[in-house]
C-alpha cells in the first residue's frame, strides 16, 4: 500500500469538462465584467422593465434567468426572517438587454444641488418683489439679479443628465456573447 501511494500520487489523471457559454461587458475592448450561470445580474430590457435576478443558463445566445420574490416575514419571537414567496423565470436574447447594472451614486448629487439652488433664488426673487412693494429704499436690484441667476443655473443643473441607468449598451459598452460549445451551427 505505501508503493501504491506515490505512483497514483504521480500519475497524471486526464479529465475533460463542458465549458459553459458566458456573456462579456465591454468598454473600448477592455473586460469589465464576466457572467456566468450561477451569477446575478441586473438588466434593464429594451421594453423598459428592470430585473434582479440569478442567471440558470447561457444557451445559444439567449440568457435564462430566474427572479426570487422575496418578503420580509414576521416570527412568533417578534424577529423578521425574509421569506421566499416564489420565483419568476424568464428568457432572453443577449440583444435585449438595454443596459446592465444601475450606477451607484458616490460622487455629488448635482441634480438635488440644482433643485436646491432653484428653491433658494425663487425665494431671493419672491422676497425681494415683497422688499420693493413694501419699501422701494431698502430694495437691492443686485441681489434680485443674483437670485434669479441662482434659480436658472439651479434649473440647468436639476435639469441635466439623468443618472442611474448603469452601463448602457451602445457606443461605449458592449455585450458580447462568447460560444464555448464544440458544435458548429450552420447559419
Amino acid at each position: 500500500m505505501k508503493f501504491l501511494l506515490p505512483i497514483l500520487l504521480l500519475a497524471s489523471v486526464s479529465c475533460t469538462a463542458q465549458s459553459a457559454d458566458f456573456l462579456v461587458l465591454k468598454k473600448k475592448n477592455k473586460t469589465i465584467q464576466t457572467f456566468y450561470s450561477g451569477n446575478n445580474i441586473s438588466i434593464t430590457t429594451q421594453s423598459g422593465a428592470y430585473i434582479s435576478a440569478l442567471i440558470n443558463g447561457i444557451k445559444e445566445d439567449t440568457l435564462y434567468l430566474q427572479e426570487f420574490i422575496t418578503r420580509y416575514m414576521l416570527t412568533t419571537f417578534g424577529t423578521y426572517i425574509i421569506d421566499t414567496l416564489g420565483s419568476y423565470r424568464y428568457k432572453f436574447h443577449y440583444n435585449q438587454i438595454r443596459a446592465i447594472g444601475r450606477k451607484q451614486k458616490t460622487n455629488f448629487n448635482w441634480r438635488g444641488s440644482g433643485a436646491s439652488l432653484m428653491g433658494g433664488g425663487s425665494l431671493i426673487v419672491i422676497g425681494s418683489g415683497i422688499v420693493y412693494l413694501a419699501d422701494k429704499q431698502k430694495f437691492s436690484l443686485p441681489l434680485l439679479l443674483a437670485g434669479a441667476g441662482l434659480g436658472t443655473l439651479g434649473y440647468f443643473m436639476a435639469k441635466g443628465k439623468k443618472g442611474g441607468d448603469g452601463f448602457l449598451i451602445g457606443k461605449k459598452y458592449q455585450l458580447v456573447y462568447m460560444n464555448m460549445s464544440n458544435q458548429k451551427t450552420n447559419g
